[in-house]
């Protein structure tokens, strides 16, 4: 157990149910994971310990007491942050201390162990696989493939269409021998163009090119659809100033007005920052005195605009997301 997981079960534990209930909320299901499993494993944390991880704490360990943990108190808290179905699931192989099976096995894993016990697999099995965890976590999974080995998974992920539930079933039940434990598997949607887009959002831009270099071959049209499901529009918020500055150079005023109608709130207020304030207050007096716009012309604004944005980035002059792990400083 690590010192950052070790502290945060200290922290939430010390909270009481109703507030860690709301801060478990908020995590991914990977750090709730971490976090209850390291809740489960404290027995007693001694007051100085205590006082170490929150200050506000001492005046309930004045008297030296220990804290223990009480397994229907981590249950209640579980269930009031995830609901009775999910809470129960993850109680269960916590409290179990055996091996978690199948698909939710593989989550506990890491992507070299994961790459290494699946490589050997027919690539439509590893696709399946793949498709159904975490994106960042597939996406880290690939990197430790050969390169025609990723190439292969990822056009197999962006042309599923779905996988039967009988079928599905079966390769859980696979992974679960594998994984030398035992469990069950609901899902059955997976794949297709947006979830091998959301992958590679997390492999990397050398690795990322590669591929869709190599879809491309295959298939122009899907290799563009996943490169368009990549980078959406509402993706520019996470562009910094100076980069906004010079795709709002590249603009007519007339698309960005388009463009906007059909962005958050946020985005708006990021491109209203970078614009010089009378740009910006005339920008905001003709989203507001614009009547309604059919959405096909809005999308069709956004994609122009996207379309720049990407040229700016294979020029070096913007960075656009989901360079991933790759990503480094100069």
């Amino acid at each position: 157990m690590s010192d950052g997981v070790e502290k945060s079960a200290i922290l939430l534990l010390s909270l009481g149910e109703d507030e860690a209930a709301e801060v478990l909320k908020h995590l991914g299901p990977r750090e709730v994971q971490k976090v209850s499993k390291a809740m489960s494993q404290l027995k007693a944390v001694p007051q100085e310990k205590i006082e170490e991880v929150l200050d506000d704490l001492r005046k309930h360990t004045e008297k030296g007491a220990s804290m223990s943990v009480d397994e229907n108190v981590l249950r209640s808290m579980l269930t009031k942050a995830l609901g009775d179905d999910r809470a129960a699931n993850l109680i269960s192989r916590i409290m179990s201390g055996s091996e978690t099976a199948g698909f939710d096995g593989l989550k506990w894993l890491d992507a070299a162990t994961i790459a290494d016990l699946i490589r050997n697999e027919h690539p439509q099995i590893i696709a399946a696989i793949l498709a159904h965890l975490e994106f960042d976590q597939a996406g880290e999974i690939l990197k430790h493939f050969t390169e025609r080995l990723r190439n292969d998974v990822l056009l197999r992920i962006a042309t599923i269409d779905g996988v039967q539930p009988e079928a599905l079933h079966e390769l859980n039940d696979a992974l679960t021998r594998l994984l030398s434990g035992s469990a069950s598997i609901k899902k059955t949607s997976l794949g297709g163009v947006r979830h091998a887009a959301e992958i590679l959002n997390f492999v990397g831009q050398a690795v990322e090119t590669s591929i869709i270099d190599n879809v491309r071959e295959y298939d122009p049209d899907l290799a563009q659809k996943i490169l368009d499901e990549m980078f959406v529009f509402e993706n520019l918020i996470d562009v910094d100033d100076r980069g906004i500055q010079l795709l709002l150079r590249e603009i007519q005023s007339d698309s960005l007005i388009l463009a906007l109608k059909g962005a958050s709130e946020a985005l708006r207020e990021k491109v209203f920052k970078n614009m010089s304030s009378r740009a910006s207050e005339m920008l905001r007096e003709d989203l507001e005195a614009k009547g309604p716009v059919r959405l096909s012309e809005v999308e069709a604004e956004q994609k122009e605009i996207l379309k720049v944005a990407r040229r700016l980035s294979d020029e070096g002059q913007i960075v656009l997301g989901g360079g991933g792990a790759e990503d480094q400083f100069i």
